[in-house]
């Protein structure tokens, strides 16, 4: 009989290949702050609802929440469901995410499956829109889940949207906190997305607006898989300035710095590589402009930037920019970049901004604004600026203006900025 030591056949053994398993070899679990990434990153369990529109709906297994499973609700829409000409080829994927007070749109899927991508669109509050409505052109009527009545309760609904599940129930068991749910959704959406046989895993992206721009800034910054992100308003900080969560977060107390440390996305977004497009506007009362630069500032991968004038808030006007479809295009479909403006500098009676653009440029402008108080209730002036071949040039601003930026557009219409100055004497 052979007398081997413990660590003679263990050494053999592992040699051999027969225990890799069983001694610690498995990968370890991915774990970011309260997300086990390794188990989101698996495509979960669903069930087909509807089928039989243009655009189909499902449910998928969610977070476990006040002890049970949960399901959420989601449409998806592609060119094949559409039935389009190109039905047979394999699309990219969109992950699309409702801001406050939204849930699942159908025609917001409707609208990036004629674009030519797979979208799934989730709802994020434990409900069930109407089964879409659709019009003589066999788009799905707009704004039919708009009001909150038009949706109802999953019995295994993960937490609702209001500001006692986004901010109260910080501490003890995350499993009651909205903002972990959203974002676990999310990514468990993605997952599923690149499921699907139609579909090109490894070019999808993620769009969101309003509080679904802030969960993109989270999923951005917790699932590498996308190609490509688009926050539209949303912005990390919101512990700070104008922001009209402050108060409800200034209300935590003692839990007011768990709450920043868990979900407020200025504690994540150092993490995120996904190349990124902040889309705001000026006068944006939910997510102010000096929060926004700040997110911006503490990304180190690559972004870029379109702040528009009085931009309106909403979810239609937030899906509207051309922009959000060229940028994703660029990531996931080859397409042709948007400009990308350098760093503004102020020399004597002038401001050069450097840039690059695949298109050719066809207008620039410097945006400014002298008053003080609220920066909702701002007025903008603009003065055109002069493109040169290889600089942007427009006149100083007023000494008394104290937030300022250039925008470039291009021969298509798309419109992106610099990043915003501050005086630094007065915010």
């Amino acid at each position: 009989m052979l007398n081997f030591s413990p660590i003679r056949l263990l050494i053999t053994l592992l040699l051999s290949g027969c225990i890799l398993t069983r001694v610690g070899f498995a990968t370890e679990p991915e774990i970011v702050g309260t997300w086990n990434l390794t188990v989101l990153k698996t495509a979960p369990p669903m069930r087909w609802l509807a089928q039989d529109g243009p655009v189909h709906s499902l449910l998928y297994k969610g977070e476990e929440f006040q002890g049970h499973e949960t399901d959420v609700f989601a449409f998806y829409a592609s060119p094949a469901t559409l039935k389009a000409d190109n039905a047979s080829t394999k699309f990219p994927g969109v992950v699309l995410i409702h801001g406050g007070g939204g849930t699942a749109f159908a025609e917001w899927a409707y609208l990036w499956a004629v674009r030519g991508y797979a979208a799934i669109a989730m709802d994020l509050a434990g409900c069930r829109p109407l089964d879409p409505v659709y019009g003589s052109s066999g788009a799905p009527l707009s704004g039919q889940a708009t009001k909150p009545e038009t949706r109802t309760r999953l019995p295994n609904g993960c937490p609702g949207q209001g500001n006692s599940e986004k901010f109260d129930s910080i501490g003890g068991d995350v499993s009651d906190d909205w903002p972990y749910h959203a974002a676990a959704s999310v990514i468990r959406a993605h997952s599923l997305l690149r499921s699907f046989p139609e579909v090109i895993s490894d070019r999808t992206a993620v769009t969101g607006i309003s509080w679904g721009g802030y969960t993109t800034c989270l999923v951005a910054s917790l699932d590498d898989r996308f190609r490509a992100a688009v926050p539209v308003y949303g912005c990390g900080f919101l512990f700070e300035g104008e922001s009209v969560q402050k108060p409800s977060i200034d209300k935590l107390g003692e839990r007011r710095d768990a709450w920043i440390k868990a979900y407020d996305p200025s504690s994540l977004l150092s993490r995120c590589r996904v190349p990124i497009l902040f889309v705001n506007g000026t006068n944006d009362i939910h997510y102010p402009l000096d929060s926004y630069q700040k997110t911006f500032d503490i990304i180190p991968g690559q972004k870029q930037m379109r702040i528009e004038v009085n931009m309106r808030h909403g979810h239609p006007p937030g899906w509207a920019p051309q922009e959000i479809g060229l940028f994703i295009d660029s990531h996931c479909r080859d397409g042709q970049p948007l400009p990308a403006p350098g760093k503004p500098v102020v020399a004597q009676d002038h401001i050069r901004m450097t840039y690059s653009s695949a298109v050719p440029l066809r207008s620039a402008e410097l945006h400014y604004t002298t008053d003080t108080g609220l920066r909702s209730a701002r007025t903008w002036p603009t003065v055109p600026a002069e493109i040169t071949n290889d600089a942007v040039i427009a006149p100083k601003p007023p000494a008394d203006a104290n937030t300022w930026f250039v925008a470039v557009t291009d021969d298509r219409g798309a419109m992106v900025t610099s990043s915003v100055q501050f005086r630094t004497d007065s915010q």
